[in-house]
């Protein structure tokens, strides 16, 4: 047992609506007699990314001795899941209830269809990496990883912070113009990275440098959400509030939100 943050559920406000389901990627909730329940607080993060999913306002998070975060226990349900969704697909009558149900989304497999002229713009740039390349990168710090980051590094002093989830690069096609230019980056992911481990870099980073601001770049899937508790947590180790952007990407590459959201002051 450790003393820690973990997800608790106000069941007179809780409705059943099951919209927390979702927002949860390790699989940790799930309703049960019409009110959502923690399966095991072994399967919670504590990151509270499913807090926003909520329109009832029944979760919230509340530091208690509990069980420790166990990050193979996550990954043996998610197993158990999508072995049931499958049989499920196939018409299989074994998916007993003693399942968890309710994989994570952010693991679905999809095929990403494009528009043919897009597929064919795609394909002429194809071979040799050289041919036809014209965009220039924006990277303007190495290394890029937020585990490597030193919290002394003299780039980051006043520097506006790109914390980028590590799938964001690869599916949005603007990323060095619209996101990396005149910013510096600090690559994570809230899901197989260690968490604990990053809040104490951050905000480590935020403490020693007078940061303009943070901008999260994330994409859709929930357990992208973890990278905005990080931030939140952070800040408040630091003891620092800083103006937060908060810019979510589709899967399919495209800018979600209309306009950068503001969450800090």
């Amino acid at each position: 047992m450790v003393k820690r943050l973990i997800i608790r559920i106000d069941e007179e406000k809780c409705n059943g609506c099951g919209l927390c389901i979702p927002g949860c990627a390790e699989g940790a909730l799930q309703i049960i007699d019409g009110k959502a329940r923690l399966v095991r607080e072994a399967l919670c993060d504590g990151l509270g990314a499913c807090l926003g999913d909520c329109p009832q306002g029944a979760l919230y998070l509340e530091e208690a001795e509990v069980e420790a975060f166990d990050p193979e226990l996550v990954t043996a349900f998610q197993g158990e899941q999508e072995a049931e969704e499958s049989g499920a697909a196939y018409g299989d009558a074994g998916s007993g209830a003693d399942g968890f149900g309710g994989g994570c989304p952010g693991l679905r497999s999809l095929s990403i269809d494009r528009p043919a002229g897009e597929q064919k713009e795609t394909r002429s740039t194809q071979g040799d990496p050289g041919e036809g390349a014209s965009a220039k990168s924006e990277l303007g710090n190495w290394p890029v990883q937020l585990s490597l980051i030193s919290p002394t590094a003299p780039y980051l002093k006043g520097a506006h912070l790109l914390l980028c989830a590590d799938c964001v690069p690869f599916a949005y096609a603007d990323f060095h113009k619209a996101l990396l230019r005149d910013r510096v980056v600090a690559a994570a992911c809230p899901k197989l990275d260690d968490a604990g481990q990053h809040v104490e870099r951050l905000a480590a980073v935020i403490r020693a440098n007078d940061l303009a601001g943070i901008t999260v770049a994330r994409m859709e899937v929930p357990c992208c959400g973890g990278l905005l508790r990080i931030v939140e947590v952070a800040m408040a180790m630091a003891g620092v509030t800083l103006p937060v952007h908060d810019v979510v990407i589709s899967i399919k590459g495209e800018l979600k939100t209309p306009q950068i959201r503001e969450m800090g002051a």
